[in-house]
């Protein structure tokens, strides 16, 4: 969640009246909403923005007030730049408002819910190939981010242990990921005190992290390698058993035993139900794998707030991270950096485990992937777009080649290179050539002014020159909506072509508003230069 700064109202109208739009002289108490709701005296009444109002108003008129402010955010379905779920069933929806005041800390008080809570870490355990003998054990968390500290603070503590009990030093403990990581990976490292050595990707790499930089890069001091399942960048899965393997010959070689975590977002709901899986091994048939996270509330099709991160075994998680928490009269053990927490989510979740079994699951990733092969598919053909992604590739091929024959002929994601359900796609040189004056910047926001929410930004350091449009594709994406959506961007590819270079200015990056001005740095006048970031230049760490 963003951080917030106080507005201070008289501070923002001091502000608002400087600003070329605004009048001079505009009322001092601060922002405020007027209504036309309700009756002649309400519609007058002023309601403020950053105070709390002196008499409140009334319940059907703030309603109304905040719906209709509400009309300007973007459509949920057409925010095809998020990898979080939309669309939820009719009956999943009531029991998520039946059970949305059940708080997940109160354990002795539902029961019936904390036993869904463990069945859904049995069933997604053995969905990642827990071994027989092995006692996996896990939890539910507010999503991948928190599942990712936990992950990677159990890993800095049994570093610390061994390296302690061996009479070493810990104190330079550092962890090894692609520059393509998702800024969760990022903040663990910041906030538990790892150095973080972030290796560069390449397309020779497939944008993802590089075996050959792992092994260059690991030493005693390494706690762990965060292996991706899906990254957010492209949709590539990280090579997990490559990676498995180099770290099983460093340890022959010195004797270090580096674990992974694999940070399976996305894919940890995809690679278990397609044909493609991971293409190879990637979950806990690895014994060097000790946890797995992922994110319910993407393609575990729940709505927001729901991740898991669970470890192969009980021995991989230290005891003194595990709290017993004696509470409402009941003894709990915790491992999480929240205490309470939703249960909203997990019975969700726990309910299209039920409902759609494995088959049910496998149908909606693989009807996903099949749509967005079809979309890449429409977009290289136009002549104007190359992809970044390799989903619709065949097997093994992960290389554009300008005229190249499209392969079409797989059956289902088998035949295919195994990722996420990710159209990543940029301009071709040729278009570049022949239209210099297209930014590839303008056909996103052309798509937006048309309710698309498409991406474009550059990928990870060292490949940053190359520009990216994102679609990720969602079950509610369905075959009509990527069918208009081709029509879209062909309109808009055909519009940008007869536009000139001064129209085409007129397509800038907007001002953020003053709310979002102040709320994220340059509360005061003289800092207020720090509140320009222009969104497109991190909208990745925004969009994921």
């Amino acid at each position: 969640m963003p951080l917030a700064r106080h507005v201070d109202p008289d501070e923002l109208i001091e502000t608002l009246r400087d600003h070329p739009l605004h009048k001079a002289g505009a009322h001092k108490r601060g922002v405020s909403h007027t209504t036309p709701y309700s009756s002649r005296y309400a519609a007058s009444v002023e309601l403020s923005k950053y105070k709390i109002p002196q008499d409140g108003a009334p319940a059907d008129t703030v309603h109304q007030l905040l719906k209709d402010e509400l009309d300007l955010d973007g459509r949920p379905s057409l925010n095809l730049a998020s990898f979080v779920g939309t669309y939820m069933e009719r009956e999943a929806e009531a029991l998520m408002i039946e059970n949305l005041s059940k708080n997940m800390s109160d354990a002795d008080e539902y029961p019936a819910m904390m036993d869904m809570h463990a069945r859904c870490i049995s069933i997604i355990a053995h969905l990642w190939g827990v071994q027989k003998g092995e006692k996996a054990i896990g939890s539910a968390t507010t999503g991948s981010s928190e599942a990712i500290h936990l992950g990677g603070l159990a890993m800095k503590r049994r570093w610390q242990e061994k390296r302690t009990a061996a009479g070493k030093d810990t104190s330079k403990p550092n962890i090894i990921m692609g520059a393509n990581a998702q800024v969760a990976l990022e903040k663990f490292a910041r906030y538990f005190e790892v150095e973080a050595r972030i290796l560069p990707v390449s397309e020779n790499s497939s944008y993802r992290l590089d075996p050959e930089l792992v092994k260059k890069n690991i030493d005693e001091n390494t706690i762990g390698v965060f292996v991706i399942l899906g990254s957010t960048y492209t949709g590539h899965y990280e090579p997990v058993e490559e990676i498995h393997d180099i770290l099983d010959a460093y340890e022959k070689e010195t004797g270090n035993d580096i674990p992974i975590h694999v940070d399976a977002a996305s894919g940890g709901f995809i690679a278990p139900f397609t044909n493609a899986q991971a293409g190879k091994k990637w979950n806990f048939e690895l014994p060097r794998v000790k946890s797995i996270n992922t994110s319910g509330h993407k393609f575990g099709l729940v709505y927001a707030g729901v991740g898991w991160i669970i470890w192969r075994d009980e021995s991989y998680l230290p005891k003194h991270l595990v709290f017993e928490l004696h509470y409402l009269g009941g003894t709990e053990e915790s491992y999480t950096l929240n205490f309470s927490r939703p249960g909203a989510q997990i019975i969700a979740q726990y309910y299209n485990l039920i409902h759609l079994g494995f088959n049910g699951f496998r149908s909606i990733m693989e009807n996903t992937l099949a749509n967005a092969r079809l979309l890449s598919r429409a977009l290289e053909y136009t002549g104007w777009f190359r992809c970044v992604s390799d989903i619709h590739r065949k097997k093994g091929d992960f290389k554009f080649e300008k005229g190249k024959k499209q392969y079409d002929e797989g059956e289902n994601s088998a035949a295919y290179n195994a990722g996420l359900p990710v159209v990543a796609f940029t301009l071709t040189d040729d278009f570049k050539k022949q239209y210099p004056h297209v930014k590839q910047e303008s056909v996103s926001n052309l798509l937006r002014a048309k309710q698309y929410i498409i991406p474009n930004y550059p990928l990870p350091p060292n490949e940053e020159k190359t520009e990216i449009l994102r679609v990720v594709v969602r079950e509610s994406l369905s075959l009509d909506m990527i069918d208009r959506l081709i029509t879209d961007i062909i309109q808009v590819m055909e519009q940008l072509q007869t536009t000139d270079a001064t129209d085409l200015a007129a397509w800038q990056p907007s001002n953020p508003s003053h709310e979002k001005t102040h709320a994220s740095l340059g509360h005061r006048a003289h800092d207020r230069h720090k509140a320009k970031r222009p969104m497109h230049e991190g909208v990745h760490r925004s969009v994921c």
